[in-house]
Formats: structure tokens, sequence, C-alpha cells
């Protein structure tokens, strides 16, 4: 999923108890349930962002010289403008984007 283009919250909202726990029934199974998924976010995006960090990485054995990199500056700040992963995760599952199972009733 593009994290990029969400329309997740990007500070605190208050959501409707019943719109949570609606798809359970619920409302604890509903929380563990997100939160796995926004670990899974925290992680891919986690990730994506090291990756991009890797590109600018210079190895010097001085650790006197710090390069500023605009570059790398403009990607983190980029990230950190980003929804939290919570934010997402509660998005997803509000919008029944989050596939789950219970193996006890399969």
């Amino acid at each position: 999923m593009d994290y990029k283009e969400t329309k997740a919250a990007t500070s605190t909202v208050t959501y409707n108890k019943n719109e949570i726990e609606a798809q359970t029934e619920n409302i604890y199974e509903a929380i563990s349930i997100i939160a796995k998924r926004a670990t899974q976010i925290n992680n891919d995006l986690k990730t994506e962002l090291v990756d991009k960090l890797d590109e600018f990485a210079t190895y010097n054995d001085s650790l006197e010289e710090v390069f500023e990199n605009k570059e790398q500056i403009e990607v983190s700040k980029f990230y950190e403008r980003l929804p939290k992963p919570t934010a997402l995760a509660v998005e997803e599952w509000l919008n029944n984007k989050v596939y789950h199972r219970t193996p006890e009733t399969e």
C-alpha cells in the first residue's frame, strides 16, 4: 500500500467505539489486530526510510567531519510528516482493508 497517499489523521482523533469493534464484535480483538497492522506498517516505513537514507551514506574514518546533505534532510522531514503507523492502521481497519482471521473458528 502507498502510505504517502493516505488520508489518515496526522493528529489525535477520537473514533467511535462501535465503528472500531463492528468487524469483530470485540473491542479488544479489534485493537489487537490494529496494533499488529500498525507494527507491520512501521516496519515497512522504517525499511523504506533506511533504504533511502543509505543512498546518501558516506563512509569516512574521520569522526570529526560531518556532512549536511540537503536531500537527506528533506527525505527525513518527509517521513516525519507522514501520519503515525497507528493512524494508518486505524484508517485501513475502518475502510475494511485489513484481512484478519481467527484460526479457532475455522
